[in-house]
């Protein structure tokens, strides 16, 4: 799929506003949970819903099936995570779903896992609200100064910043920053 023309210099502007707002230098790992007041959002965690019991029955269906999910209640977002993923991933997942806030996505398809119905995104939003959330985590300038400082492996730029391999390694390849880092170095 193709993002919007644009899309991504406007996440990374949102991204710049909300490290701003919240007065988080740009080096400095984002509290993604502290984002979600500024989308109207709460975070709560699966287990204090339901317990674990549910979500090890959804993912004995379809590992992976459950990360997230936001419902609106009484006019409030309320972000739901899965007791069963790591911190790491659990962050990912908040700003995927912070993502989808932002974004102004609507929910408009029906998914069937384990006989639990889910609404989900078009494939198109998710793929957005995958970047958006990324780059909320991981801003391009903040991978950017790293790599210039040295510090430009997935695994090390995950343990900084507190996000999946994943989500490093996605973030440093899909910028670019290491070949403008590296141009820089070498020039």
């Amino acid at each position: 799929m193709t993002l919007p023309r644009g899309f991504k210099a406007n996440a990374e502007r949102v991204a710049a506003q909300v490290r701003d707002e919240l007065g988080i230098d740009l080096d400095a790992p984002l509290d993604i949970c502290a984002v979600a007041p500024i989308v109207g959002a709460s975070i709560v965690k699966g287990e204090d819903l339901i317990g674990r019991g549910p979500f090890e029955e959804l993912e004995s269906h379809q590992v992976g099936v459950f990360s997230a999910a936001t419902f609106n209640v009484a006019d409030r977002h309320i972000i739901v995570t899965n007791p069963l993923a790591s911190e790491a991933r659990r962050r990912s997942d908040i700003a995927h779903e912070i993502g989808h806030l932002f974004l102004n996505h609507e929910l408009t398809e029906i998914r069937e896992v384990g006989g639990v119905p889910f609404r989900t995104c078009r494939p198109d939003e998710e793929e957005q609200a995958t970047t958006f959330g990324g780059t909320l985590l991981l801003p391009r300038p903040t991978l950017l100064a790293a790599a210039r400082r040295g510090i430009a492996s997935p695994e090390a730029i995950a343990h900084i910043h507190n996000v999946s391999l994943q989500m490093a390694s996605f973030r440093l390849h899909s910028t670019g920053v290491l070949k403008q880092a590296s141009r820089i170095r070498y020039s």
